[in-house]
């Protein structure tokens, strides 16, 4: 049975590298501008519980087998389901979460190779049936996103081989071709600027918000 909230939840997915955080604290600058409540939380890492878990997940010295990784993910979630996006929908925020549930599909399910129907129920039990209302997608190519990032400070997820990342952006696009009513596709190639506009727009559409682009 679904919970109706009088916030709007709103996730952002993505390859490595596509800006979605930088896109996200510019974003917010907008809407505090126009006296829009919101918080911003990240999955995995929005609570104390889930700063430790990321931890675990992205040291590169730490080998985690597929379903432990999965299973981390969920733990992350189901912590910052409860504690961080429940109450803040509840007291009529819009929430914008830095990653979610079609991440573990994308990259655990695509990428890794696990069952899709397996996570898609774990993603259950972790988020009790919470869907956003809008799912954005900053895309761009494999190799385009690696090269944006800091060389020699890579995390464990973003040494994984260029294949593994070919097939999370795959991963990417079909889940938005199945549900094209949830998703904004954004290309992330563009310039900042240029993204942060198509941002704004799509942002005051859903909820009807004049944001400066």
């Amino acid at each position: 049975m679904s919970t109706a909230y009088s916030g709007t939840f709103i996730t952002l997915e993505g390859p490595e590298g596509a800006g979605k955080t930088t896109q996200l604290k510019l974003l917010s600058k907008k809407l505090e501008a126009v006296n829009c409540k919101h918080i911003i939380t990240r999955d995995p890492g929005g609570t104390p519980l889930g700063k430790q878990i990321r931890r675990i997940l992205l040291n590169p010295e730490n080998p985690v087998k597929a379903i432990a990784e999965l299973l981390l993910y969920q733990a992350d979630r189901a912590q910052n389901v409860e504690e961080v996006i429940k109450p803040a929908l509840e007291k009529g925020f819009v929430v914008f979460c830095d990653r979610y549930i079609d991440s573990t599909l994308a990259y655990q399910g695509y990428g890794r190779g696990l069952s899709l129907e397996l996570i898609e129920e774990t993603n259950q039990i972790a988020t009790g049936g919470l869907l956003p209302a809008l799912t954005i997608l900053f895309d761009l190519s494999s190799e385009e996103g690696l090269s944006r990032l800091h060389p020699g400070s890579h995390d464990r997820i973003e040494r994984e081989a260029l294949e593994f990342h070919k097939k999370v952006r795959n991963g990417y696009l079909e889940l938005a071709e199945k549900s094209p009513e949830r998703w904004q596709i954004i290309d992330a190639a563009r310039p900042l600027t240029t993204v942060q506009a198509q941002l704004a727009k799509v942002l005051s559409e859903k909820l009807n918000l004049d944001l400066p682009e």
